[in-house]
């Protein structure tokens, strides 16, 4: 399985081609939609959540609800494009309408400046344009494609917000994968304790009142994944590694932790590693799950634990100071429409980023030209891996 998107933040439409997913897969685009209006939500969202309502559109691939085999091709029309057809249109314009919009003063924090020095872009709202949090929408699209095939392999997927601009949430012992998604969903900050709801809420309010933004800390838990995904052969082929990378690949994510993470450095190893244990109902088992699910970049049966931090939002309402690139004279960093935190939205793009790294990993582990014979494969494993 593979992937490709394309599409800039206000031109005509976002395009993802997936290839990969095998035949008999059932599947619609309501499938993705629902998880696209999750991306959108959330607690402290700004003004372009109000102008799109992503709708996908599914062009190849899919025929009468079920996958052929063949790449499926997705694109989300951009309402917005219709206000910057003559800034954002693929055809030439006069240079009045080149001006439009240009940007000339880098954003602290955001891809901006290096951006156009790599390109040599006079404008650099050709780097804003790409490097856009918008390119988000069709990660969450593929995503929601990989949990339609995980989840009919059993295989379950949820996030949560575990900090939120410095407030910590107590997270209550042993929830599962469903009863997170559950108390996630039923949050407005994703969360899964409501104790700290007013509080963070008081706190993003508080933070738009000052023209800032607030970052925060997401987890993402899979359960239910085969043993042995990844390998310990090489250094390209630990599943956590793989992980780790698309993770931070997520716009303003800074930081990726499994398990109890970088707690690790304050205890001995003897509170670290998790006991193994075995009966004949489920035969191996671990008594914690300290590591997050990995042992050697390989699943171990535990519940896959992948936290990520999210930075601020680099966009300013009170801007930071800069250089403008064309007078090299300081200046206020341009401002751009932002919102104070998209915390929320991060967990829902993490989520769907590790759901489309494992369903990835599955399909590379076992034969898949269709559903039927993919579920053949994993029963049988399963069943040499209880028995081992």
């Amino acid at each position: 399985m593979r992937y490709f998107t394309a599409g800039e933040s206000h031109g005509p439409r976002l395009t993802a081609i997936i290839e990969g997913i095998p035949a008999g897969l059932r599947l619609s685009s309501s499938d993705i939609n629902q998880e696209l209006k999750r991306r959108q939500g959330g607690y402290g969202r700004g003004g372009r959540m109000l102008i799109e309502s992503d709708q996908v559109e599914i062009t190849s691939g899919v025929r009468h609800g079920v996958t052929m085999g063949s790449p499926i091709t997705l694109n989300v029309t951009n309402k917005d494009f219709k206000n910057w057809t003559s800034i954002m249109g693929a055809d030439d314009v006069e240079d009045k309408f080149k001006a439009q919009r240009k940007l000339t003063k880098p954003r602290p924090g955001h891809a901006d400046l290096v951006g156009g020095m790599k390109y040599r872009f006079p404008d650099l709202r050709n780097v804003l344009e790409r490097s856009s949090a918008r390119e988000t929408t069709m990660r969450v699209a593929i995503g929601a494609v990989a949990k339609r095939l995980l989840s009919e392999l059993g295989i379950e997927v949820a996030s949560h917000v575990t900090v939120f601009g410095g407030i910590e949430v107590a997270i209550p012992e042993n929830l599962t994968v469903s009863e997170i998604r559950k108390r996630a969903s039923e949050s407005e900050v994703s969360i899964v304790n409501p104790d700290r709801e007013a509080d963070i809420k008081a706190l993003i309010d508080q933070t738009k009142k000052d023209g800032d933004t607030i970052g925060g800390v997401v987890e993402v838990v899979a359960g239910g994944l085969p043993v042995g995904l990844g390998s310990y052969v090489q250094w390209d082929k630990k599943l956590d590694a793989k992980i780790a990378q698309a993770v931070v690949s997520i716009n303003a994510f800074k930081g990726v932790e499994f398990g109890i993470g970088f707690d690790a450095a304050y205890k001995p190893g003897s509170q670290i590693m998790d006991e193994i244990l075995w009966n004949e109902a489920d035969g191996y088992t671990r008594k914690s799950n300290n590591l997050g699910g990995f042992e050697g970049g390989m699943t171990n049966g535990e519940l896959v634990v992948v936290k990520g931090v999210m930075k601020p939002i680099p966009t300013l309402y009170k801007p930071l100071m800069s250089v403008d690139i064309d007078t090299h004279e300081p200046y206020k960093a341009q401002v751009e429409r932002s919102d104070p935190t998209a915390v929320p939205a991060a967990a829902v793009v993490a989520e769907h980023v590790v759901a489309t790294v494992l369903a990835t990993e599955v399909l590379a582990k076992f034969a898949s030209d269709n559903m039927a014979e993919l579920k053949e494969n994993i029963a049988r494993h399963n069943a040499y891996i209880k028995g081992f």
